[in-house]
């Protein structure tokens, strides 16, 4: 029971992050139909300019508490990312948009692999260490361990989703992304700008990113140049998972997602000797990925949007 309540933890801790992540593929894909794979790169680009930024304030000896420290690399990754979704956008998707499917789904591995190189040439190839800013004091909850840390980000994850939801259900703008997602073509005809509307879920998108990016380097305290790519991929199984296209299935697929990951990581890999340990987590991500595709498509909450030409 012990085992299940700790592996519980870590994946509604890790499902919390992956649901982040997934919230910027399904708003894209619920608006433009595109799964825009280079959004794990944006996360990337989020942890490593936040990790310097912190670096800059450490190494300069200002007496700072390492919250607030954390907090100004946060602010300073966010507009970095919002920048960069809004070039992405405007640069490599917009001029393809009426392309068949296959270009910009390519050029989105081609952004993803040109953002990696980027980060590479600007960072280097070696892991970078997060320092422990956050504090990480243990608490015992039925025989499990809870820190500081998993708490922050569980509640601060749990604070970004409830604002998003907030801004697509109950604001203009909401309203306007709602009609888009639903007919663009309509959505013009009633005056809302797509172009605009495009642009901004994109900037939300890799706002949302880069706070993830900081919460996954501060929870395994290390970010590196191609940390986004696996991340990406599991964050795209969490919205497959719950429905993409759908924002509140995001949500619940990357909770599953995370959940799933550490129960099989905890129970199945040491019933086969340690052969699907924690070493082959991913395998239970992808292996969740084909069942979904295969047995419900359209994800858990069953959100279907409409094919366009």
């Amino acid at each position: 029971m012990d085992i299940f309540l700790q592996q519980l933890i870590n994946g509604v801790v890790l499902g919390a992050i992956y649901a982040l992540v997934a919230l910027g593929y399904t708003m894209v894909y619920g608006i433009l139909g595109l799964i825009n794979f280079a959004h794990g790169e944006v996360v990337m680009i989020g942890a490593l300019v936040a990790l310097t930024v912190i670096q800059l304030l450490v190494g300069s000896g200002i007496a700072l508490p390492g919250p607030a420290i954390a907090a100004l690399g946060l602010l300073v990754a966010m507009p970095v990312c919002m920048a960069l979704g809004y070039a992405i956008e405007r640069v490599a998707y917009r001029p393809l948009r009426g392309a068949p499917r296959l270009a910009p789904l390519i050029t989105a591995i081609g952004v993803s692999i040109l953002l990696q190189n980027v980060a590479m040439i600007v960072w280097g190839r070696q892991y970078h260490s997060f320092p422990a800013l956050l504090p990480a004091t243990p608490h015992q909850i039925g025989g499990a361990t809870l820190n500081d840390l998993q708490i922050f980000i569980v509640l601060l994850a749990a604070a970004v989703m409830a604002a998003l939801l907030a801004i697509v259900h109950r604001t203009r703008l909401g309203r306007a992304m709602r009609a888009t997602a639903q007919n663009p073509e309509v959505a013009g005809l009633m005056g809302v700008n797509i172009n605009t509307v495009i642009s901004i879920t994109f900037v939300i998108g890799s706002a949302l990113a880069a706070v993830a990016g900081v919460m996954i380097s501060a929870y395994y305290g290390v970010a590196h140049y191609f940390m986004g790519f696996m991340l990406g991929l599991k964050a795209f199984t969490a919205a497959v998972l719950g429905g993409i296209g759908n924002i509140a299935g995001a949500m619940l697929g990357g909770l599953l997602l995370g959940v799933i990951e550490s129960l099989g990581a905890g129970y199945i890999g040491p019933l086969t000797g340690g052969f699907l340990g924690s070493h082959y987590q991913d395998v239970f991500a992808f292996l969740v990925l084909i069942l979904v595709l295969v047995f419900r498509p359209s994800g858990l909450l069953g959100e279907r949007v409409a094919e366009r030409s």
